[in-house]
């Protein structure tokens, strides 16, 4: 069953059939008498409705976020793509997967959507600002917060033409400041703060122009599964070590990370592709800078060590500002 809020179900009937509140109450009232209390409210408004035959179900097109509740299929659902998480692997008992998201946002709320699997593949080509249609996705609740979930059925139409949003505003993200040492595996929504004691070259991929999506070379050339034979363009992702004193972490940043900490655009960081060497003179400049970065700790497998993924950062860091919160956690741990 739809959850649909009880002040929104009792604002359907009324609106559907002009009775009053008192009068659909004292209906629903009697509803639950009649089943000995074994419903609630929210039942009771469901069968009145199926007995007056109003439809509560959702509308096929044109959703707006704020009418969305759990246990609906979506139709149609148009916004702005507000935020990329990364993709991660999972393991929860024998079950292994991957899962990703990414936050949608119209002029009446945010909605965070969910990617299991295969599904992922579709985030690849989004960015930021994108406009997207996402197309009969189920609703389902989240520790208290509802999410679009893909499943086979869902379409995801990419900066359809004509189409606009006017986004509502995405509140930032509370980063819980911590250092190395007692970073987890586990931990997101943190941030970390030190001084960059090792620089690693930027390391570029192929993907394809039109979805962004990584491709390899084949015997006839690059070829994408779903553009076919292409001439592709490049992502890019690097690592810097970073030290606080506690210990020390390799943080990644992918493309506009990396654009953030280079203070480069896409065309000069490029060029490093073809002339590594020119890098030499930015890992110089790098080296003992101070670095503030926000975003999530992960654990490399492989390599059997925590990596920290960088989703912001920080370079003018204020003297002041951190004297000032290094004093109010002493005040607070002698207190």
């Amino acid at each position: 069953m739809i959850k649909i809020p009880y002040a929104v179900l009792l604002e359907k009937i009324k609106t559907k059939t002009g009775m009053t509140e008192e009068a659909i109450e004292a209906q629903l009232q009697q509803k639950m008498e009649q089943l000995s209390g074994l419903i609630s409210k929210e039942g009771a408004a469901h069968i009145l409705a199926n007995e007056l035959k109003i439809d509560l179900s959702a509308p096929q097109l044109a959703l707006k976020i704020r009418d969305l509740y759990a246990g609906m299929k979506t139709g149609e659902i148009l916004g702005k793509v507000m935020r990329k998480y990364d993709v991660r692997d999972f393991q929860s008992g024998e079950r292994k997967g991957k899962v990703g998201s990414f936050l949608i946002a119209d002029e009446t709320g945010t909605m965070r959507v969910t990617c299991w699997n295969e599904q992922t593949k579709e985030m690849d080509p989004l960015q930021e600002n994108d406009i997207v249609v996402i197309q009969d996705g189920n609703v389902r609740e989240n520790r208290g917060a509802l999410e679009v979930h893909l499943n086979e059925r869902t379409k995801i139409i990419r900066n359809p033409e004509g189409k606009t949003v006017i986004a509502a505003k995405v509140a930032e993200p509370l980063f819980v400041r911590k250092a190395i040492k007692d970073l987890s595996g586990t931990d997101v929504n943190v941030e970390i703060l030190g001084t960059i004691v090792q620089v690693f070259e930027p390391k570029f991929y192929e993907r394809c122009p039109v979805c962004r999506k990584r491709i390899k070379q084949q015997e006839v050339g690059f070829q994408c599964p779903e553009h076919g034979l292409t001439k592709p363009d490049y992502g890019y992702v690097m690592n810097v070590y970073l030290d606080d004193g506690s210990g020390n972490i390799r943080v990644v940043f992918f493309g506009q990370q990396m654009q953030q900490l280079l203070k480069k655009n896409d065309e000069e960081i490029l060029v490093y592709r073809t002339t590594p060497q020119a890098f030499d003179k930015v890992k110089t400049d790098l080296l003992g800078e101070m670095l503030k970065a926000s975003g999530r700790v992960n654990k490399n497998e492989m390599f059997a060590r925590l990596e920290f993924v960088a989703n912001k950062i920080e370079m003018n860091i204020n003297p002041e500002e951190e004297i000032s919160r290094l004093q109010q956690e002493l005040e607070k741990a002698q207190t």
